[in-house]
């Protein structure tokens, strides 16, 4: 069996590749498969390090049973009669991806998209929701520096690892921020391994809208912590989905109270989504 790793061409570049030069070498270890890689001077990891774990770098990926890409692949580079993996975008009937599935159709395809690789319990495989907290973590808190000239941290993107990020993280020291994050997904979990990582202490909601802090602080809310009944009475979660217009936000406990907040973001669709930003 041969897989190939194909050059990203959407514009604008996506740096990101399916296959890492290390998880290459493994997988041609372990098993009788032989990869090969489109040579791409976008990606974020060169040929010379692909060529050092002995990786075949060719421009041809005629003779692959298997394509693995990140993002869509443009009409004009489709190979007839193979197989890919890649984020298609087509799933929700997403018109502006109408014509090339199309032509996935008409070239006899056999499209295997990512956003539905599922194990036996329905959940995703690949999802990045994670990631994606993660990285929104990371650049509300480098946005808070840039804005304030308070600090300086990195992009995200010109780090080789997250090993990298971490290390740069302990040589920070950053200034009283507080911050707020709503929700316990994925993207939640993300965000707050990297406030935790930065070295930013968890706050319980309660003390986080009552108190001022003299450090970094983070805290987690949910539903039963921003919205409250019109009537008075105790919050039940699963009446605020059936009935919400029975609530009403409350979630000004954490913004005048503590008038001090640097950073309020919160977790939505696999997003980070930033709020607010104050001094």
């Amino acid at each position: 069996m041969k897989i190939g790793l194909i050059r990203e061409r959407k514009n604008p570049p996506d740096n990101r590749v399916a296959l890492i030069p290390t998880q290459c070498a493994f997988v041609e270890r372990l098993f009788p498969v032989k990869i090969i890689v489109e040579p791409s001077d976008d990606r974020c990891f060169s040929e010379a390090e692909y060529d050092d774990e002995d990786v075949k770098i060719s421009n041809n990926l005629e003779s692959c049973d298997f394509l693995l890409g990140i993002k869509e692949v443009p009409i004009e580079y489709l190979i007839e009669g193979k197989t890919y993996f890649f984020f298609s975008h087509t799933i929700k009937k997403q018109p502006h991806n109408k014509l090339l599935l199309q032509k996935i159709l008409e070239k006899k395809i056999t499209l295997i998209d990512y956003e539905v690789l599922t194990d036996d319990y329905g959940q995703r495989l690949i999802a990045f929701g994670k990631f994606a907290g993660m990285v929104g973590a990371h650049n509300a808190i480098l946005g808070y520096g840039d804005s304030f000239a308070a600090f300086k941290l990195p992009r995200m993107n010109t780090l080789k690892s997250y090993a990298e990020a971490r290390a740069t993280y302990k040589k920070m020291k950053f200034p009283p921020l507080s911050v707020v994050i709503s929700g316990s997904g994925r993207v939640a979990r993300g965000a707050m391994e990297v406030l935790h990582d930065m070295g930013f202490k968890q706050i319980s909601p309660m003390h986080f809208a009552e108190q001022r802090f003299d450090q970094p602080v983070f805290t987690q809310i949910s539903a039963e912590h921003y919205s409250e009944r019109t009537d008075g009475t105790h919050f039940n979660k699963r009446d605020f989905y059936a009935n919400p217009s029975l609530f009403r936000s409350n979630f000004q406990n954490f913004t005048q109270k503590q008038i001090f907040s640097s950073i309020v973001f919160t977790t939505i669709c696999a997003r980070l989504v930033f709020l607010s930003l104050k001094k």
